[in-house]
């Protein structure tokens, strides 16, 4: 049970170990781009091309799926970054059913672990596997793998990590369930837990009065997708990266440029310098490029 690209991995990790994947389930066609054609997911068209059985249910607790799920009579079920389950569905298999979590669950809980743990300033995340239970994400660990968060990383550079990561813990996880012999342990919920929720667009705009650090996590943490933003001279801005300068502008000013290369915000502790960035209605750019054919 998956929908992006990011489960797109586990998948065909175990198509290609050749563990029996009776169906596939994820969510419904939707319409992309300017055309609005309707796009199968990445979770989808990877199924077509292996021959398996496609489910797009718009509704979980429906009888006519909860039937046609019973028909297949998994005896196991994997989630990989689709939806909150009703204990209908993640009880049915015999041997339960596990979910692929970007985080090392209890921390980060929620849609966008990937992202929050960036923001944070975190140098350190990974993926665990745990047992599906009423509450979301709060299910006992079966495996987890730690990723180190370097400074230059944005959330597109460690999803790729962690999405390759995962598959191979989905690997292990459904061969130490096969096998009988894995470890089922609750989480450990007496340390402070850092939540993961849903970023929002409006939740992305840059906050210029905070420090440079805090300011660099976040851009990194929300590039390139849904990315940070900024206005300036009234017009909205998308902000892919920032880098900090050495020499202090004494200026009162909120940003300075020179026009032609140069584009820098004043935070609370020092100057960032917007290195790329997308205006609206164009493409992402390099400063530089920017320059060549727009005025601030």
């Amino acid at each position: 049970m998956g929908t992006p690209e990011f489960a797109v991995p586990s998948l065909q990790t175990l198509i290609d170990h050749h563990f029996n994947v009776v169906a596939v389930i994820t969510a419904p066609d939707r319409p992309q781009g300017r055309g609005q054609k309707l796009t199968a997911s990445p979770v989808k068209q990877c199924a077509l091309e292996n021959n398996i059985p496609v489910l797009q249910p718009t509704n979980l607790k429906s009888s006519d799926f909860l039937e046609q799920l019973k028909n297949y009579n998994a005896n196991l079920q994997i989630v990989v970054a689709f939806r909150m389950l009703p204990e209908a569905v993640w009880s049915m298999p015999s041997l339960g059913t596990f979910n692929l979590h970007a985080s090392l669950l209890p921390q980060y809980r929620g849609a966008a672990p990937i992202n929050w743990a960036i923001i944070n300033g975190e140098t350190e995340t990974g993926v665990t596997t745990f047992f599906l239970k009423h509450e979301i994400d709060t299910g006992s660990i079966i495996f987890q793998e730690k990723e180190p968060i370097h400074s230059e990383d944005t959330v597109g550079t460690l999803y790729e990590r962690l999405m390759t990561k995962g598959a191979a813990l989905v690997l292990k996880t459904v061969k130490a369930i096969e096998s009988g012999d894995y470890p089922s342990l609750p989480q450990d919920n007496t340390a402070e837990v850092k939540h993961a929720p849903k970023i929002f667009k409006e939740t992305c705009q840059i906050d210029w009065s905070q420090s440079s650090k805090k300011i660099i996590d976040f851009v990194r943490g929300l590039s390139p997708y849904p990315s940070a933003w900024t206005k300036i001279n009234g017009k909205t801005y998308k902000i892919f990266k920032v880098s900090r300068i050495a020499h202090d502008h004494k200026s009162e000013s909120t940003y300075l440029t020179n026009q032609k290369d140069e584009l820098h915000f004043k935070t609370k502790d020092g100057w960032l310098s917007i290195d790329e960035l997308q205006p609206e209605g164009k493409k992402r750019m390099n400063i530089k490029d920017f320059f060549r054919g727009n005025k601030i």
